[in-house]
């Protein structure tokens, strides 16, 4: 971002996705004052009148090959894990940067290949947000000095947890204290618990992988939203931050700084000054 707080940003973004991450990442980008190119959005075939009508001003493909012939400088995947696996190989092979805000997805190590040789072979960069936390750069940089245990925990509502593996390990309904519903490792609970993947994978990603990053999910009555707590220590220090989240006005099952991180992102590829 510029240190007065207007972006500069020249770089034509292509959207896989039109919902309220991708709203929102692009309410933000236009609203911070750069001259924000979008060289279109693409949606599922039958979809365009309602992608159109969620992005107005943007034009709408049905097709990844109708998206990558206007030749965006990046490709912004803002619709879920889903469109990782579908889109995602194809987009690195053609030479395309891939920003991925669905990083639960790398946790199937399949898919963690296949996009890394896409990117080998084809030239295009996987660029991943940090999404709805903070202190990933923190992780990243100590893990260049020795980096010894991270662990993230995620604490919400029990009623946050309903629909998840939680409801055969507690009753929800009737939790009175703080009860602990997983402790595993960042890729079993991003395949068990996917509504914390992608938070889970860019802790493990920027760290100790997925099998070393420890997670630990608990269902808190007295809890005043969707806190994601993460602790790192290595050679270099040790630190704990603890994230409340506002959900997305476009979407209450989405955090509000996750479309933030997009449109950071986004800003940084093109700004002269990078934070």
């Amino acid at each position: 971002m510029e240190v007065h707080g207007h972006a500069a940003v020249t770089a034509s973004v292509g959207l896989i996705g039109y919902g309220g991450i991708a709203q929102d990442a692009v309410a933000a980008l236009r609203a911070a004052g750069g001259e924000v190119k979008f060289a279109g959005a693409l949606c599922r075939p039958g979809r365009a009148a309602k992608a159109r009508a969620a992005l107005p001003g943007i034009d709408i493909v049905e097709s990844l090959d109708a998206l990558l012939a206007r030749q965006p400088g990046v490709v912004a995947e803002v619709a879920g894990q889903g469109a990782v696996a579908e889109h995602g190989p194809e987009v690195l092979r053609r030479g395309v940067d891939l920003l991925v805000i669905s990083i639960g997805a790398l946790a199937e190590p399949k898919l963690l290949d296949a996009l890394k040789s896409a990117a080998r072979n084809g030239g295009g960069r996987i660029l991943l947000p940090a999404g709805a936390i903070g202190g990933i750069d923190a992780i990243a940089a100590m893990r260049l000095g020795g980096l010894n245990t991270v662990r993230y925990r995620s604490r919400k509502p029990p009623a946050a947890w309903r629909g998840s593996p939680a409801e055969k390990v507690a009753d929800l309904d009737s939790l009175k204290s703080r009860t602990l519903l997983y402790r595993g490792t960042a890729g079993e609970a991003a395949l068990l618990y996917p509504q914390n993947a992608n938070v889970a994978a860019a802790v493990a990603l920027a760290g100790l992988g997925f099998d070393a990053t420890e997670v630990e999910l608990v269902a808190d009555p007295d809890a005043p939203g969707n806190v994601h707590e993460i602790e790192a220590e290595g050679a270099a220090g040790r630190f704990a931050i603890q994230l409340q989240g506002k959900p997305s006005r476009t979407n209450p099952k989405t955090s509000a700084l996750a479309a933030l991180s997009v449109a950071r992102a986004l800003m940084n590829l093109e700004t002269s000054i990078v934070i």
